[in-house]
């Protein structure tokens, strides 16, 4: 997916009706000695680096449980959409854990310090119209009779973001990235950077010629 230049959003979803991702398998981690255990998290808080470092963006469809890895799983994503019956939460202190796979650190860049451990302290399950209100995920929507409320609305988004300029929204997304570990300056150098890419592109041409003559532009991606 990385290096598909076809591929312009990456949808998650689950083939499970009323499951995101349920998170790591206890009964199996139980079967694994401490050394397992910490080769297992690293592997799976580098499956999320890897997810969270794609170049184009990235929407997680969340129609029913995201808990423990699973809701790690959806914070590696740029965008959430839920369905509002949706269960969510970073779950792990229920059971003499914390958040290995990224949670201590995205859920507090996502909705704040305070409700993240707030969160991570209580190990609470919120539903999806609490984890909008919180800045959790974009969208909550109510669930339909196929399940996959989340994932319909989460195509309506994609389908938003597949007319924009391909190069451009990977800078964008870039910039942010970025932007967001350093201090504003920074971030700025960041944004300029990114920016200076994005200026010899044909996508950019097309799209002021496209304004010039009031018609809709046809990106390429070039």
């Amino acid at each position: 997916l990385r290096v598909d230049e076809k591929v312009r959003v990456v949808v998650f979803k689950s083939e499970v009706k009323g499951v995101f991702c349920a998170g790591a398998d206890l009964k199996e981690r139980a079967k694994m000695d401490d050394a397992e255990v910490a080769h297992f998290v690293k592997r799976l808080r580098n499956l999320m680096d890897e997810i969270a470092a794609l170049p184009v963006p990235t929407i997680a469809a969340i129609d029913g449980y995201a808990l423990g890895g699973g809701l790690e799983l959806a914070l590696a994503c740029d965008l959430r959409v839920a369905a509002s019956s949706a269960k969510m939460g970073l779950i792990e202190t229920t059971r003499g854990l914390l958040p290995g796979a990224g949670g201590t650190q995205r859920l507090p860049r996502c909705v704040g310090i305070g409700l993240a451990k707030e969160l991570i302290f209580t190990g609470r399950q919120i539903d999806g119209q609490q984890a909008s209100s919180i800045g959790l995920v974009n969208h909550s929507v109510p669930q339909n009779d196929k399940g996959d409320a989340a994932y319909q609305r989460a195509l309506t988004l994609a389908k938003e973001i597949l007319p924009q300029a391909p190069f451009a929204v990977k800078m964008g997304k870039l910039a942010i990235n970025r932007g967001m570990e350093v201090d504003i300056a920074s971030g700025m150098a960041i944004e300029g950077m990114c920016y200076a890419q994005n200026i010899p592109t044909k996508d950019r041409q097309e799209g002021m010629a496209a304004f010039r003559e009031k018609r809709p532009p046809q990106f390429t991606g070039k």
